[in-house]
C-alpha cells in the first residue's frame, strides 16, 4: 500500500487577513471589474497574501463561483477578443498590411479551437459562434 504525502499549506506569519476577508476582497475587485489575474497580483502586491489557495483553501475562480458570481465570457477567450478587435481597426486602415492579416487569421484560429474546448466543458452555450462585429459588441475599448 503506497502512503501518498500530502504537502501542508503554508501560510506566513505575516498575512494579517483571514480568510472570509480574503474572500470578500476577491468579490468586491470582481465586481469593479477586475479579472481574476489582476486581483490575484493586487493581493501579492497590495494586500501581503502570498496565495490565495493556502489562506483560503480556494482559488480565485472557485470563489467567486462559490459566491454564485457567474463571468460573461472565460478570461482568457476575452483577453483573445480584444486582441483581435484592436488588430481588426489595424487592418480597416491599413489594408496593405500582409503579417498582421496573418496574424489576424492565426489569432480567429485560436479564438475558435478555444471556444470549442469551452463548448465541450459546458462553460458557453453549444450554439455560440464567434464573429468579430460579436467580439467587438463584448469587448469595450
Amino acid at each position: 500500500m503506497k502512503v501518498i504525502k500530502v504537502k501542508k499549506k503554508y501560510v506566513p506569519h505575516w498575512v494579517v487577513y483571514k480568510p472570509e476577508e480574503v474572500e470578500n476582497i476577491i468579490i468586491n475587485k470582481y465586481e469593479q471589474g477586475m479579472t481574476k489575474a489582476k486581483i490575484g497580483a493586487m493581493l501579492r502586491d497590495q494586500y501581503g497574501v502570498p496565495s490565495v489557495r493556502d489562506l483560503t483553501g480556494k482559488n480565485i475562480a472557485d470563489i467567486l463561483k462559490e459566491k454564485s458570481v457567474k463571468e460573461e465570457l472565460p478570461e482568457d477567450l476575452m483577453a483573445l477578443y480584444r486582441k483581435a478587435v484592436k488588430l481588426h481597426i489595424h487592418l480597416q486602415k491599413e489594408k496593405k498590411d500582409k503579417k498582421s492579416r496573418r496574424s489576424f487569421v492565426i489569432l480567429e484560429s485560436r479564438i475558435n479551437r478555444l471556444i470549442n474546448y469551452y463548448k465541450k466543458r459546458h462553460a458557453l452555450p453549444t450554439d455560440y459562434k464567434y464573429t468579430i462585429n460579436n467580439a467587438r459588441l463584448v469587448v469595450k475599448l
